[in-house]
């Protein structure tokens, strides 16, 4: 992300905010409006894409900053990176005001009336857990675990407002998710945003232009992601071809990688498509760790191969290198990485299997295959415009059986949107020997064995 300021030695910035950035007056509409005034203790927004959940629930945390003198709050998401990327900008670009500033580490905002808003991650929770609050906001809080949500509860006790409240945002996810469950167990208030509640899509009669275009990319979704970003429906995925994630188990926090352990790359080609690039870590275990990954289009081979040189420096070198088998993007590849690749072995259901072996438990209660938060080196804009995956975990739900009848056909899965999928299995193909033809079988290995291990030129 850009520095959001410059830095001028000082421990508060001020603040370089355009306006034209905030070419409106904000006025809460539907549920963005109710949040305003609900004095629930736990309270949740939750719509589809593009409603102003995020900016409804900022402007509300802002609007409080300002009204009460030195009132505490706190802005978090699952990481402190993804909030950086997300919930930070809108507020530094639609939200503050002239006359606050963030501290030069972008840990807090302070207020003129010495109300301070604190930024943060559960992933670094000692930083949040360690301070009581009037107020705490939560960015997609489907992404937390209940117990992370029900900890939260127990910081709301600065007393500076007249209300302690917890609320989140979130696009609908499955129908068992715990926070779906505890709004239906009246635990938590739950508001439904729709569309026409956003101003910039919905001028109260009919879409603007900008509301028009945006409609239009949500309405060519299919699948559970046009249930949940278009229609704002809590569904279930039909059909998933590894029912065995769950995003609580399998999706983990960055940690440091020792550098004993084995590196894998893997690749699998596109242009208009996303190319993807996965940077995997073998534990002594035999465990697979994806810990930096780039799914990007409209980029050129020889630029995503200088692209992964930088991100790699300073690392241990792979053992092989994996990759789909377009002769020329592979030979381009080689050539710019200055390594010799590898073919990937393709065949869809044995590969698919081994994947789905790895993401059971196994019998030390734990899965065999995890992908690390935060691990994308650049987000895919055009992607992420249109609600199209924009990293391998974002595929996982909407990569599908065909359905007859409401009956999956597994023969192969519906091909769309699964080129993290592709390289995933690529990989455990690789490292789990898997083969239809014995004589086909891989295995790993090491550094002085010839074959699949890379060399430079």
């Amino acid at each position: 992300m850009a520095t959001l300021f410059q830095s001028s030695g000082s421990s508060v910035l001020p603040t370089p905010r355009s306006d034209l950035c905030r070419f409106v007056d904000y006025r809460p509409r539907g549920a963005a409006r109710e949040l305003f005034v609900r004095r629930d203790g736990e309270v949740l927004i939750s719509g589809p894409a593009g409603t102003g959940k995020s900016r409804a629930a900022i402007e509300l945390l802002h609007a409080r900053c300002e009204k009460y003198p030195h009132a505490r709050a706190a802005m978090i998401r699952k990481t402190r990176t993804s909030l950086t990327t997300t919930g930070l900008v809108t507020y530094q670009q639609l939200v503050l005001p002239p006359g606050c500033g963030i501290t030069p580490n972008y840990q807090e905002a302070v207020y003129p009336n010495g109300s301070r808003l604190i930024f943060g991650g559960m992933d670094k929770a000692s930083k949040i857990m360690s301070s009581d609050y009037d107020m705490i906001f939560v960015q997609e809080a489907t992404e937390l675990e209940e117990a992370e949500w029900e900890a939260l509860t127990t910081r709301l006790r600065w007393w500076h407002t007249p209300q302690q409240q917890l609320f989140g945002d979130c696009n609908p996810g499955p129908p068992s998710h715990w926070l779906k469950k505890r709004c239906e167990h009246g635990q938590t208030a739950m508001l439904e945003s729709r569309h026409e509640d956003n101003p910039e899509l919905w001028d109260g009669e009919k879409w603007t232009a900008r509301g028009a275009a945006y409609i239009a990319k949500l309405d060519a979704l299919t699948g559970v992601r046009l249930l949940r970003l278009r229609k704002g429906i809590w569904a279930a995925a039909e059909g998933m071809v590894y029912d065995q994630w769950d995003p609580v188990l399998h999706l983990i926090n960055r940690f440091e990688i020792p550098r004993q352990w084995l590196r894998i790359w893997v690749v699998d080609f596109g242009y208009t498509n996303p190319f993807v690039w996965q940077a995997w870590a073998m534990d002594p275990d035999g465990r697979l760790y994806r810990y930096r990954e780039i799914y990007r289009t409209q980029t050129l081979v020889q630029d995503h191969a200088t692209a992964i040189r930088q991100a790699a420096a300073g690392e241990p070198m792979p053992v092989a290198i994996i990759c789909d088998h377009d002769a020329e993007d592979r030979a381009t590849l080689e050539r710019h990485l200055g390594m010799r690749t590898g073919a990937a072995f393709k065949s869809i259901s044995p590969g698919i299997q081994a994947v789905q072996h790895r993401l059971r438990r196994a019998g030390d209660g734990r899965p065999r295959l995890f992908l690390m938060r935060d691990s994308i080196m650049q987000t895919d804009q055009p992607l992420l415009e249109v609600k199209r995956p924009t990293c391998t975990e974002e595929e996982i739900e909407g990569y599908v059986w065909p359905q007859t009848g409401g009956v999956s056909i597994k023969n192969a899965p519906i091909k769309k949107d699964d080129h993290g999928m592709d390289a995933m299995r690529y990989l455990v193909a690789f490292v789990d020997g898997v083969a239809a033809d014995p004589s086909h079988s891989q295995r790993i290995v090491t550094y002085e064995e010839p074959g699949f291990a890379i060399s430079p030129y």
